[in-house]
């Protein structure tokens, strides 16, 4: 059985971002919307990711919708199980019924000019079409695992499988466990492999800087109180906010900032780790900031513990149960747990879009990501892309972007209520001179020049595609700045200005 639906705007993904563009929707009383999720709940990479240990680094009050608090965190820090249900319940709140599609894949997605419409074509449990007149991209930047190219990998014997499908029947207790990588899932994976396997040998390609992480439970009479008063945990949501903007400034190369947070990262080290070479082996020979900053204050035990081995270089290559590292070493190993990041600067939705003259998203974007206010892109009218292009951050909540993101979609559309024809043409100067804005703000930064290689700078153009180089007061000052002028009439293209330098970017950095 197939089906055809005529709605006005068509959500593809049902995590923070998803669910945040339909809320907003609602509050604008636009309520004419479907949810299309390709898994059997809403959750994203929450409901992906249930690896032992998984948890948010974001503080737990400040990652969640501002209309949706929930005073109910076991902790400063959320698990990802209680995040997945957070979710859950939001969906519930917003009565999404059969407005929120599960088990339905989109599988391609079309504009046509001629009638102005998006068509997509959707599979699973709702297979049939979809007619949009806006398409609203909320797929998630970290949802398709990257497998590295490892000789042999196929020959392993053993469970193996990436940490973002974890294999819950997989028996590790008393295991021979390698674990591949040292990024945020594995500082938070390894101490908890640790407890259970007969040995975990860690392969590090490159070590992170690791800052304390503190904070702990709350107790039954904290999340009480918060539940009894509201105002007193929308003050602790403000407090939070400016502690999480305050860090930007180390994270983004400021000279003071970045030095005194160095230092503590150091210090954690060196109290927590008392073997000089393997110190050595654990300290980043990269700027504060480059990567992504990690919190733990059980990485740095579990590898100066009997249990783990750390070999400070790559997997190279597997021949059955030996593994062996780019610098010659080898080792046994009865798991293979492959902690090793995502496609995140091609995103695997990009080639399921078609816009102008056929064009797919994917080849829009063959140097790197490109947008508009982070938010919507040339080429493809009546489509906002939500958690995309230079919307990530890496001193404080995402979800923050996200709503400031679906805000700025909102005003669009209603705008488009009475101009264009009904259609959101991005100007592809108005698109260049963003990209280049976002290009001067962050040539300084430890991103691009801090002798690093990370996940937010594209490969095949050098560009920083995935953070935003700025606070994010500083986003939504930019997105408020768009007067409407980003959008022209099919076929006229108005030459923009190089753009206002993005705000709360230290000059002079790195």
């Amino acid at each position: 059985m197939t089906a055809r639906t005529r709605v006005e705007v068509a959500i593809v993904g049902a995590g923070f971002a998803g669910l945040g563009m339909a809320i907003a929707l609602r509050k604008a009383r636009r309520p004419d919307f479907v949810v299309l999720e390709r898994a059997a709940s809403v959750g994203g990479a929450w409901r992906e990711n249930t690896y032992p240990g998984v948890a948010c680094d974001v503080p737990s009050h400040l990652y969640g919708f501002a209309d949706y608090p929930n005073p109910d965190w076991s902790g400063v820090f959320a698990k990802g199980d209680e995040i997945h249900r957070y979710l859950e319940h939001v969906a519930e709140r917003e009565s999404l019924g059969d407005r929120l599609r599960l088990r339905t894949p989109m599988l391609s997605a079309q504009w046509d000019a001629a009638a102005s419409v998006w068509r997509l074509e959707t599979g699973g449990d709702h297979p049939g079409s979809i007619e949009a007149e806006i398409l609203a991209l909320a797929c998630g930047r970290l949802t398709e695992p990257s497998i590295p190219g490892i000789a042999g990998l196929e020959t392993f014997p053993g469970p193996l499988f990436h940490s973002s499908r974890w294999d819950h029947d997989a028996d590790l207790d008393g295991a021979r466990i390698a674990l591949v990588g040292t990024g945020a899932s594995a500082v938070q994976l390894l101490p908890q492999l640790a407890g259970i396997a007969a040995h975990v040998t860690l392969f590090q390609r490159t070590p992170a800087w690791i800052v304390p992480r503190g904070g702990g439970d709350y107790t039954d009479a904290e999340r009480r109180h918060f539940m009894d008063h509201p105002a007193e945990l929308e003050r602790l949501r403000t407090e939070l906010y400016a502690e999480g903007e305050g860090r930007f400034a180390s994270r983004s190369g400021d000279a003071a900032a970045a030095a005194a947070a160095r230092a503590a990262a150091v210090l954690h080290l060196h109290t927590q780790v008392s073997e000089p070479a393997l110190r050595a082996a654990l300290t980043p020979d990269y700027a504060f900031g480059c990567k992504r900053v990690l919190l733990s204050d059980e990485f740095y035990p579990a590898v100066a513990g009997e249990r783990v081995s750390l070999v400070a270089s790559a997997l190279a290559s597997v021949d059955g149960r030996t593994l062996t590292s780019s610098d010659g070493r080898t080792c046994e190993a009865d798991v293979l747990v492959l902690a090793t990041g995502f496609a995140s600067t091609r995103q695997p939705y990009a080639d399921l879009v078609r816009g102008e003259g056929g064009v797919t998203l994917a080849e829009h974007w063959s140097e790197g990501m490109t947008s508009f206010a982070s938010t919507v892109v040339s080429g493809f009218p009546n489509m906002f892309v939500l958690n995309g292009p230079n919307a990530s951050l890496g001193h404080s909540s995402s979800v923050l972007m996200i709503e400031e993101q679906a805000g700025y979609a909102v005003r669009a559309l209603d705008a488009r209520d009475g101009h264009h024809d009904g259609v959101l043409h991005v100007d592809p100067m108005a698109e260049k001179a963003y990209t280049d804005e976002i290009a001067r703000a962050a040539a300084s930064t430890p991103w691009i020049v801090g002798g690093c290689r990370n996940w937010y700078v594209d490969e095949r153009s050098g560009r920083l595609t995935l953070l935003w180089p700025g606070t994010v007061d500083a986003f939504r000052t930019r997105l408020a700045r768009a007067d409407g002028s980003e959008f022209v009439s099919a076929g006229r293209h108005v030459p923009d200005t190089k753009g206002a330098p993005v705000e709360g970017v230290p000059r002079g950095a790195s």
